[in-house]
């Protein structure tokens, strides 16, 4: 081996012998440390609120106000149906349906905004007092209110009434049917199985015979149009509406017609011209 290098190594192990090496002790946490650091990472637990209105002036205040006065237009509903739709108060409205607990501002909203712009309460004012009452969808109070109803819709073809309509107008409505069953007809539709009254017309009572009826209901005309049914009644010897007066409209404007000028026809066959013969006068003798 050079003896150069081994001279560099034994110099080199001298250096790093007299060079003194101190060892980094970790240094031990207190115990003040180590319990800040649980504190630390132990979260705090949340506190429970203890006001019961808070809520209300949560950021869903606006559902709590809607469901305050949902409630009070049930409670008026509810009386009015009872038979007892005397105004009242809002401080004995709020009394009936448990609700004195609402704030200030909510009363004021009541009061001001929310009752007084409800289509289904009506305001009544006594000694500068603004009072508060159910207000239906008919201004009816007994039996004889209900026939008149029908009978005016009747008349001017507005149809019927839902009876949910109706019994939200008139209190005690099954016990008034009972007494006016001869002028009321009671339909329930299809499509949503609700109930429909109609007046029931003395003038247009009238018996048909069961034979007709079966014929009527056996006779099948939905393919037919109108000018089909009118060959077949003509064929029948039944005379049309149009002979009674009644005529059908077009729906197609009439195109107005001008001059017509005469026609020039093309004359055929001008060699045969004094050939021909008309026999029939004197008919040929065989």
């Amino acid at each position: 081996m050079d003896p150069a290098l081994l001279k560099e190594r034994e110099a080199f192990l001298k250096r790093a012998k007299a060079t003194p090496a101190v060892e980094k002790r970790k240094i031990k946490s207190s115990d003040n440390n180590d319990k800040k650091a649980k504190k630390a990472k132990v979260k705090p637990p949340l506190q429970k609120s203890t006001h019961s209105a808070d809520y209300k002036v949560s950021a869903g205040s606006s559902q709590y106000k809607f469901s305050v006065l949902a409630k009070i237009v049930k409670f008026m509903k509810t009386r009015h149906q009872a038979g007892a739709n005397d105004p009242l108060e809002l401080e004995e409205i709020l009394h009936e349906t448990s609700q004195l607990d609402i704030t200030s501002k909510m009363k004021h909203w009541l009061a001001t905004q929310a009752l007084i712009n409800n289509p289904k309460i009506t305001v009544i004012k006594e000694d500068g007092v603004n009072k508060f009452c159910f207000k239906p969808m008919f201004d009816i109070h007994d039996k004889r209110g209900l026939v008149k109803l029908l009978k005016n819709y009747d008349l001017h073809g507005k149809g019927g009434i839902l009876m949910e309509d109706l019994e939200e107008s008139l209190p005690n409505l099954q016990k008034i049917l009972k007494n006016v069953a001869d002028y009321v007809v009671t339909v329930q539709r299809p499509q949503d199985k609700k109930l429909v009254l109609f007046y029931n017309d003395r003038c247009c009572r009238f018996s048909v015979d069961e034979y007709f009826q079966n014929m009527w209901k056996s006779v099948a005309v939905d393919v037919l149009d109108e000018h089909k049914i009118e060959e077949y009644l003509n064929k029948q010897g039944i005379t049309s509406m149009e002979a009674s007066g009644y005529k059908r409209i077009s729906s197609l404007p009439k195109r107005k017609k001008g001059k017509q000028k005469p026609r020039t026809f093309k004359k055929h066959n001008d060699h045969l011209d004094g050939v021909l013969q008309d026999y029939t006068e004197n008919p040929p003798v065989k």
